[in-house]
C-alpha cells in the first residue's frame, strides 16, 4: 500500500499524534492523574449515600425525621418458637419454659438489649403453637451483622435442649450475617474472574501476551482513577457499594473495548504494508473518532440515571459516567503512547497458532481482517435485503414480545434467595404465623409534644384502627421517645410477603386509618416507612423518572449520532435498531424469570416479576454500550464510502473489517455479564442474563443482518441530510481519506 502522507484532523488525531511525539510526557501525566486521583480521593475518604437520600415520598420524609431527632434505631431480632406438632401450646409450660431460656440466654451474651416475651407483648399466632421473643443489638444497626454471632449461638444451644419445638433466629443483623457468609465474596469472586476471563479471551483475538496486556492495563488504570474521582465526587454527590460494582463492570467493559478498536485498527495498517507512525495515525483518525463518538454517547446515556431523583441510580450514573470519560481520554492519549514506545515489541509474547502470522500463513489476510462468517452471512443479507429485514425483525419482535407483559417489584427474601438458606425458611415461617410480623410498617410520629393527651389518644386510635380497619392483624406496638418528642409505631401488615396483598394493606394505613386518626391533630406528621413502603415509594419515583429518562437519553444519543456522521437516516435508523435490541433484553428477561421459561438453562427459576430497577438500569446501559459496536461499524461503512466504494460494497468492507474486533469486544462482554448471571442472587442473575443477551443480539442479529439489511434497502438515503441541517456542527472530518477505487456514479449525489 505504501507510506503515502496521510493527513488527519479532528480532536483524536491531533491528540494521537502529539502521544506519539511526546509518548514519555503522555505516559507520565496519565501514571500522575491516576496516582493523584488515588491518593486524593484516599485521603478524602467516600461520603456514602445516606439513608434518608435513598428515595422521595414518605420513606424520606420519615428517615430525615429520625435523622433529625439524632435517634439511631438498633437493628431488631426476632427468634421464633414454634412447635412442630399440633399438641404443643403456647402456654404449655414446656413452651414456656423454652421463652424462658432463650430471653436468658440472649440476654447472657450481653450483645442484646430490650429483650421482651411473647407473653408481654402478645406475640402469639392466632393458633397458638408459635410466639416470638424480641430484642435489639446494641451499637450501630450497620454494624450489627459482626456482633450477632455470640447470639446465634446461644439460640442454637437453647434449640438443642428442646427438640420438640423449632427455635430460630430472624432479623437485620443475622440476615445480615448470614448473606454476607453465604453471598458475601459472591461479588468478590465475580470481580476477580472477570479479568482473567477478559485477558484469555485477548490473548486469543490478539496472539501475542503483550498486546493482549495492554487493553486490560489501560480498563485497570481508568478504574483505579475513577474510584479516586468517585471519593472526591462523593463529598457533592454521596456514593455507594452498588455504584462501585458497576463503574468496575462498566469500566471493565468500555476500557477494554475501545484499547481493543484502536490496537486492532494500527495492527491492521501496519500489516497493509504502512509503516508505524502511519498506522499510528490512521488509527488515531479512525478509531480514536469512533472511540470519543461512543464514549460520550455512552456517557450521554449514563447521565440518564440523573434525572430519577434516586440517590443510588444517580450515583451509579455518576460512577459509570466517570469511568468511561477517563477510558475514552485514556484510550486516545496514553495508548498512542504506549504503541509508540512499544512498536513492534508489542507483538512479544506471540502464541503458537494464534498469532496473525501463523494465521495469514493459513491464507487469511489481517490486512483485510475479513471474516469468511461473515462474508458469508453478507452475501445473503445483501442479496435480499428486503426478506433479511423481514426475519430478523420478526425474530426479534418475538423475542421482545413477552417484555409486553412485564412485572416489576422488588424482591421479596424467598425469591430472592429460594430456599437455599435455612433463614430464608425461618422467614416464611414468620410470615406464616404473623403475617407482616418480619416486615412490619413503621410510621415515625413528630409532634410538638408527644406526650400531649390528643396525642396520645390519637396514638391509641391509630392502634385501634389498623387492625378494625383490615390492614393488620396486630399486635401492633408503641414505642415512644419522649426526649425527641418522636414515637414509632410498628404495625405487621396483612399479606406479610405477598407485596401486592401488603400494598392494599399499606394504602389502607396511609389513606383511612392516619387521616381519621393522627391526621386530625394539629402539628403531628406521620410518614409510614418500612420495606413495603419504601418498595412502594421506590417504584413509584421510578415510574416517574421513566418518561424523562428516556426521553434524555434518546434525543441526546440522536443528536450525536447526527452530528457525528451528517445524515439524518443514520441518526433515526442508529435509535431504531438500539431500541430494538433493548426491547428483545427486556423479552428474554420476562420469558426467563416471571414466567420461568428455560430459567433452569441459567441456573434461575421463574419468580414472577423483575426487581423493580433492573429495566430502567438495563436501558440506559445497554443503550450506551450498543453504541460501542454500532458507532465502529458505521463509522468503517462511512471511511469506506468516503473513499468512493459502492454503497454495498462500503457496508460489505465495514461489516467484515470490524467483525473481528465487535466478536471479540462482545464474547468479552458477554463473558463478564454471564459472570454475574452465576451469582446466587436472582436480581443479580437477572441483571447478568440481561446484559449478556442483549450484547450478544446486538453483535450478531443487528449489526451484522439488520443494520447492513437497513443501510442496502436505504442506499444514497442513508447519507441524507436536510438543506435546513446543513448549518449544524460538522464532526464527520477525523477520516483517513485512504486512496480507493474512483467514486461510482451512484455516488453523485453523496455528501459524507
Amino acid at each position: 500500500m505504501g507510506n503515502e502522507d496521510v493527513r488527519v484532523r479532528g480532536i483524536a488525531a491531533r491528540a494521537g499524534g502529539w502521544s506519539a511525539r511526546h509518548r514519555w510526557a503522555a505516559v507520565g501525566v496519565w501514571v500522575l492523574f491516576v496516582v493523584l486521583t488515588m491518593g486524593i480521593g484516599s485521603a478524602m475518604g467516600s461520603v456514602e449515600v445516606r439513608d434518608s437520600d435513598q428515595l422521595k415520598g414518605e420513606t424520606s420524609t420519615a428517615a430525615h425525621i429520625i435523622e433529625e431527632a439524632g435517634i439511631e434505631e438498633p437493628a431488631g431480632e426476632t427468634v421464633l418458637i414454634q412447635a412442630k406438632n399440633d399438641d404443643t401450646l403456647a402456654t404449655d409450660s414446656s413452651f414456656r419454659a423454652a421463652v424462658d431460656d432463650v430471653m436468658k440466654a440472649v440476654e447472657g451474651t450481653g450483645k442484646v438489649t430490650d429483650v421482651t416475651s411473647p407473653y408481654d407483648t402478645r406475640t402469639i399466632s392466632k393458633d397458638g403453637r408459635s410466639a416470638l421473643v424480641q430484642f435489639d443489638v446494641r451499637g450501630e444497626s450497620n454494624t450489627a451483622g459482626e456482633r450477632i454471632e455470640p447470639v446465634l449461638k446461644a439460640v442454637e444451644g437453647v434449640q438443642k435442649d428442646h427438640g420438640t419445638l423449632r427455635i430460630e433466629e430472624i432479623g437485620g443483623a443475622s440476615m445480615m450475617k448470614t448473606f454476607d457468609d453465604a453471598f458475601g465474596n459472591d461479588f468478590q469472586k465475580a470481580e476477580y474472574s472477570a479479568l482473567p476471563v477478559a485477558l484469555g479471551i485477548l490473548l486469543i483475538a490478539f496472539g501475542a501476551v503483550v498486546a493482549a496486556l495492554l487493553p486490560v492495563a489501560l480498563a485497570m488504570t481508568a478504574i483505579m482513577a475513577t474510584m479516586g474521582l468517585m471519593a472526591i465526587v462523593s463529598h457533592v454527590i454521596p456514593m455507594s457499594d452498588t455504584a462501585g460494582s458497576v463503574m468496575l463492570l462498566v469500566g471493565l467493559a468500555v476500557g477494554v473495548d475501545y484499547c481493543l478498536f484502536y490496537l486492532r485498527r494500527e495492527r491492521e495498517e501496519r500489516a497493509a504494508g504502512r509503516d508505524a507512525q502511519t498506522a499510528l495515525r490512521v488509527a488515531a483518525a479512525t478509531s480514536g473518532r469512533a472511540i470519543i463518538v461512543s464514549g460520550v454517547t455512552v456517557c450521554v446515556a449514563m447521565a440518564g440515571m440523573l434525572f430519577t431523583g434516586l440517590a443510588e441510580f444517580e450515583a451509579m450514573g455518576l460512577a459509570s459516567l466517570m469511568v468511561v470519560a477517563v477510558a475514552m481520554v485514556g484510550s486516545v492519549t496514553v495508548l498512542p503512547a504506549l504503541l509508540s514506545l512499544l512498536g513492534e515489541r508489542v507483538e512479544k509474547g506471540r502464541i503458537p497458532f494464534l498469532h496473525p502470522d501463523k494465521r495469514r500463513k493459513n491464507g487469511r489476510s489481517e490486512g483485510t481482517s475479513e471474516s469468511r462468517f461473515w462474508n458469508a452471512v453478507l452475501r445473503v443479507v445483501l442479496a435480499r435485503p428486503a426478506l433479511s429485514l423481514v426475519v430478523a425483525t420478526g425474530a426479534l419482535l418475538a423475542v421482545a414480545a413477552p417484555a409486553v407483559g412485564m412485572k416489576t417489584q422488588n424482591l421479596t427474601l424467598d425469591q430472592e434467595f429460594g430456599d437455599s438458606l435455612p433463614i430464608v425458611q425461618t422467614y416464611n415461617r414468620v410470615n406464616e404465623a404473623f403475617p407482616g410480623g418480619s416486615e412490619p410498617a413503621e410510621v415515625v410520629v413528630r409532634a410538638k409534644d408527644i406526650n400531649a393527651p390528643e396525642v396520645r389518644s390519637a396514638l391509641a386510635d391509630f392502634k385501634e384502627e389498623a387492625v378494625a380497619s383490615g390492614a393488620s392483624r396486630g399486635p401492633v406496638e408503641i414505642k415512644v421517645h419522649d426526649a425527641q418528642n418522636v414515637a414509632f409505631v410498628y404495625v405487621p401488615l396483612v399479606g406479610g410477603s405477598d407485596q401486592d396483598r401488603a400494598g392494599v394493606s399499606l394504602d389502607k394505613l396511609r389513606d383511612e386509618v392516619r387521616p381519621d386518626t393522627l391526621g386530625k391533630v394539629e402539628g403531628v406528621e406521620a410518614p409510614v416507612t418500612g420495606q413495603v413502603a419504601g418498595n412502594q415509594d421506590f417504584n413509584d419515583q421510578l415510574v416517574g423518572s421513566v418518561v424523562p429518562v428516556f426521553a434524555f437519553v434518546v434525543f441526546f444519543a440522536f443528536v450525536l449520532m447526527l452530528l457525528s456522521f451528517r445524515s439524518l437516516t443514520i441518526a433515526v435508523t442508529s435509535i431504531a435498531l438500539n431500541l430494538l435490541s433493548v426491547g428483545a433484553a427486556y423479552g428474554i428477561l420476562v420469558a426467563v424469570f416471571q414466567h420461568g421459561w428455560g430459567a433452569s438453562l441459567v441456573g434461575a427459576e421463574g419468580v414472577g416479576a423483575i426487581i423493580t430497577w433492573l429495566p430502567l438500569f438495563l436501558f440506559v446501559i445497554l443503550f450506551g454500550l450498543s453504541m460501542d459496536y454500532h458507532v465502529f461499524v458505521v463509522s468503517r461503512i462511512r471511511e469506506a464510502r468516503l473513499r468512493g466504494l459502492t454503497t454495498k460494497d462500503a457496508i460489505r468492507h465495514g461489516v467484515v473489517t470490524t467483525a473481528g474486533v465487535v466478536t471479540s469486544a462482545a464474547v468479552i462482554m458477554v463473558a463478564v455479564f454471564a459472570i454475574f448471571g452465576t451469582l446466587s442472587m436472582q436480581s443479580m442473575k437477572q441483571m447478568g442474563v440481561g446484559l449478556a443477551a442483549a450484547v450478544l443480539i446486538d453483535a450478531t442479529i443487528i449489526r451484522g443482518v439488520l443494520l447492513p439489511a437497513v443501510m442496502a434497502l436505504l442506499g444514497e438515503r442513508n447519507w441524507y441530510l436536510p438543506k435546513w441541517l446543513n448549518r449544524l456542527p460538522d464532526l464527520t472530518h477525523d477520516e483517513s481519506p485512504e486512496p480507493g477505487p474512483a467514486p461510482a456514479r451512484e455516488d453523485a449525489r453523496v455528501r459524507v
